[in-house]
């Protein structure tokens, strides 16, 4: 079972029993906050089928701060892996928000990751393992997933990083 994580045996068969996300999330020490609201004209998330579109999410800590600053400048490349990590938080309440459990998660499809940077920035992919690094050990094999990391010269209220994600869903 690579990728995943074995919390116990079950006594009667000797079959490996698979960590549930949220028992992943717990052993993480993560507890998910609310899903974080929109900030414009658009929705948190659309489900099409077996597919759930994610809007983009920012480093917002549960009370509301969100982190700001340009990645290479005033932002180092270890603060902005860690808000990345925040960020894929707040993509995990949406995702719980949305489907009422995230057991119903069959894969992480897509990550597009964008980065608040100087121009001459080239660590972009380093930055959004914060969030890929996450996805893999809530979801094990199935948060193994493309991605885009890329650089922006700004971001709404400038901050340090965006994600968004499309997850394919359990029949």
């Amino acid at each position: 079972m690579t990728g995943h994580r074995v919390n116990s045996l079950d006594q009667k068969k000797g079959n490996p029993v698979v960590a549930s996300p949220y028992q992943r999330l717990q052993a993480l020490g993560i507890d998910l906050p609310p899903a974080p609201p929109p900030i414009a004209n658009f929705v948190t998330h659309v489900r099409e089928g077996n597919m759930l579109y994610l809007s983009g999410q920012g480093p917002r800590e549960p009370d509301g701060h969100l982190y700001a600053g340009k990645v290479g400048a005033d932002v180092d490349i270890d603060s902005a892996y860690d808000h990345a990590r925040l960020t894929g938080i707040n993509l995990l309440a949406v995702m719980h928000d949305a489907l009422g459990d995230l057991g119903r998660v069959k894969r992480i499809v897509k990550i597009l990751g964008m980065v608040n940077a100087v121009p001459d920035f080239a660590e972009h992919p380093r930055v959004i393992n914060g969030c890929s690094d996450l996805m893999m050990d809530v979801f094990g094999a199935a948060g193994s997933h493309a991605r885009s990391a890329v650089g922006f010269g700004s971001l709404p209220g400038n901050i340090t990083v965006e994600i968004e994600a499309i997850v394919a869903l359990h029949e």
